[in-house]
């Protein structure tokens, strides 16, 4: 169990119940991850939507991967429910899906959430785009706003 340290205004210290590489432990032992090129063997594959979560910052500095959707982490349960008001139709396409983000652990979970929501199949990028960079694979550039 993680505790908070004492805050700049002499807030109590509390338990956290559970932290973030818990919760990555958990998600990992429950979702499937791909390496880089077997991500890149799934491309081509018209059955397959790779996803990514990472700021769009991010992208903007660093490109994307190839046909790559884009959603934010912070959106993506919203975009999967068919209930929400923000539902994007792609996620209810009865396609595979393979999350990514930067290095790897936003997609963990939000492949764990989606897994959990239902969505399936779905994988991650183990290493996220900076594995699949520093793989060599295709890279297309930001689009210029």
């Amino acid at each position: 169990m993680c505790k908070f340290t004492q805050g700049q205004r002499g807030e109590r210290a509390s338990e956290m119940r559970k932290g973030f590489r818990e919760m990555l432990d958990e998600a990992n032992a429950e979702i499937e991850a791909v390496s880089p090129d077997e991500a890149a063997a799934l491309l081509d594959d018209d059955d397959t939507i790779f996803v990514d979560l990472r700021d769009p910052r991010e992208i903007e500095r660093e490109g994307n991967i190839p046909g790559a959707k884009h959603c934010t982490r912070g959106m993506l349960e919203f975009w999967i429910d068919p209930d929400s008001p923000y539902h994007k139709p792609f996620f209810a396409s009865g396609k595979s899906f393979v999350f990514f983000c930067a290095g790897g652990w936003r997609s963990a979970l939000a492949t764990k959430t989606a897994q959990d929501m239902g969505l399936e199949p779905v994988k991650h990028i183990l290493g996220g785009f900076t594995a699949w960079k520093q793989a060599g694979l295709p890279i297309e550039p930001a689009k210029k706003k």
